[in-house]
């Protein structure tokens, strides 16, 4: 034995075994996250989960509008109104303006939609109100126990959305829904789409794993008892934080309910392409300071490692013999099929298509997306803070 090392030392030197053990070691690393850990996500079944409640309760969607936005009235808000459910239901929406004619045409709407209650918070530039002050008055004036929250970017994606999310609650207090970024032509769509897919696989995976620290602000509920007990949300200097700083503070080890239904999603609306994409993960990445240090840490791990493990395996095709060659660029298409097929299959669970045919473009891209995030990322976002 000892005469082979000696003989693959002699061969390839002491830094070409070096770079063997680091592009192993690196695989070994993307084996276990992809075929292992995210698995889970893959796998989980909702429904394996005690019950606690014996049929889908009443629910209050609440919605906050912090502009005079006629397309959401006309486009998204009717959706929540089109929602197949056993039970009751209603729509709370807490308008933050001054906008008068705005207001009446809200009011207007409770005449066809009984269940629609309006709210309304005055605009004063001297005293802005943040989103948490407007989803507060919100949960405040809703009647029911069981609170969904979403945005005006998002809207249901199927009839069957509210359903999904309410029998989710018969099996945990808080529930966590999966959003999607609405699919467009082109490559920066497609490379936002699976960025979001990605991000999305790390808090489903912890989630799944009874480690939640986070959900999606488009789509995520909970108890008012729950609300309430904690005092409200929490860093209220924070503009942001609803759906993870929040979360953090409420979700125990089994009262979280996942949503893994493409019945059970949202469809968030892009307001433009890559530079959006940072710049919103900028924005709402100033709460990750806060974030427990184990999750901070798996994220970067992959995506660290995936790095690391492109360079190596670069390093090895520019300067190593053709055999070593071969067995790296081996070990790069494993790891490929690997990532393929497991993200093939989590956007099955969650309703994301054609995630395999271009996956490779995202795959190479990332990297150096994250790296774009990075940098932009040591740059203070101010409109993230009070």
């Amino acid at each position: 034995m000892s005469i082979f090392f000696e003989d693959v030392i002699a061969h390839y030197g002491w830094q070409g075994v070096a770079l063997a053990g680091v592009i192993l070691v690196l695989f070994a690393v993307q084996f276990y996250y992809y075929a292992i850990a995210y698995r889970r996500v893959s796998r989980y079944l909702n429904g394996r989960r005690k019950k606690h409640l014996e049929q889908e309760p009443p629910i209050s969607i609440v919605v906050t509008l912090f502009s005079e936005d006629y397309n959401y009235l006309d486009e998204r808000l009717p959706l929540l109104f089109q929602q197949e459910y056993e039970a009751t239901y209603e729509v709370v929406l807490v308008y933050v303006g001054c906008d008068g004619d705005f207001y009446e045409e809200l009011q207007r709407l409770r005449l066809a939609h009984p269940n629609l209650v309006v709210t309304k918070f005055d605009f004063n530039p001297r005293f802005p109100i943040s989103v948490k002050q407007a989803i507060n008055l919100g949960i405040k004036s809703s009647h029911n126990e069981h609170v969904i929250l979403t945005t005006t970017s998002a809207a249901p994606a199927s009839a069957q959305w509210l359903a999904m999310m309410g029998k989710a609650f018969m099996r945990g207090d808080i529930v966590l829904g999966y959003s999607a970024i609405k699919p467009a032509k082109g490559l920066a769509n497609y490379i936002v789409r699976m960025s979001n897919l990605h991000f999305s696989l790390y808090w489903l995976a912890q989630a799944v794993n009874h480690a939640t620290y986070r959900g999606i602000r488009h789509n995520i509920g909970f108890t008012k008892e729950l609300y309430f007990g904690v005092k409200g949300f929490t860093h209220l200097s924070l503009n942001i934080g609803e759906d993870d700083l929040f979360i953090q503070r409420i979700a125990k080890r089994n009262n979280v309910s996942v949503v893994m239904i493409p019945k059970g999603r949202v469809i968030e609306q892009p307001w433009g392409g890559l530079r959006w994409w940072l710049a919103s993960l900028r924005h709402y990445g100033q709460a990750w300071r806060y974030y427990p240090d184990w999750a901070l840490n798996a994220a970067k791990w992959d995506i660290g490692s995936q790095t690391l493990f492109f360079l190596a395996v670069l390093t090895a095709l520019i300067f190593m013999p053709l055999e070593f060659k071969l067995a790296a660029l081996v070990l790069l298409l494993l790891r490929y099929i690997i990532v393929v097929v497991r993200m093939r299959s989590v956007g099955k669970r969650v309703g994301e298509k054609g995630v395999a045919l271009r996956y490779f473009l995202f795959d190479l891209f990332n990297p150096l997306l994250m790296l774009c995030l990075g940098v932009i990322m040591l740059r203070k976002d101010y409109s993230a803070w009070k």
